[in-house]
């Protein structure tokens, strides 16, 4: 079994942009189950389905599959939950690890996150100065969570 731990944080300020290789993402949910996720997503040139499983703290089960692009790009727009999530992703390396910034569009424009993927939960990490509040474990920010309520209609958004 595949296992991801990941962190995710807001942002202060724009010192992170300008920073890493910006790459448009379109991704669309199967099904959003909180126990369960199989999303697809075009990353750039490269497809991928992915199986998740229900987050305990930071961690969860993870298993990931390159399809055609074609193929991806069909279950998107016929069978994916709508609105689809688009995004466009900075990957940037600091300290040793890579923060992966989340710059939302269409119905979660204006939403900006950052993630770092670990190997253990008390994994310790340097944090730039444009790292803000973590937000781990808040449904809310959680990309199956943003089809269902987009960040353009949460009453209080961060």
């Amino acid at each position: 079994m595949g296992i991801e731990i990941e962190r995710k944080f807001l942002l202060k300020g724009e010192g992170w942009r300008g920073l890493g290789q910006p790459t448009l993402m379109r991704q669309g949910y199967l099904t959003a189950d909180p126990v369960r996720t199989v999303r697809v997503r075009i990353e750039g040139e490269r497809a991928v389905i992915t199986i998740k499983s229900k987050s305990t703290g930071a961690t969860r089960g993870e298993w990931e599959y390159e399809i055609p692009v074609p193929d991806a790009a069909e279950l998107l727009d016929r069978l994916c939950e709508q609105p689809l999530v688009e995004k466009v992703r900075h990957r940037i390396e600091y300290a040793g690890h890579t923060w992966e910034v989340d710059e939302f569009q269409g119905e979660n424009a204006g939403l900006v996150v950052a993630e770092i993927e670990l190997g253990s939960e008390d994994e310790a990490f340097e944090k730039p100065d444009w790292i803000g509040q973590e937000v781990t474990g808040e449904k809310r920010y959680y990309n199956s969570s943003l089809i269902r309520l987009p960040y353009a209609k949460w009453k209080n958004p961060a």
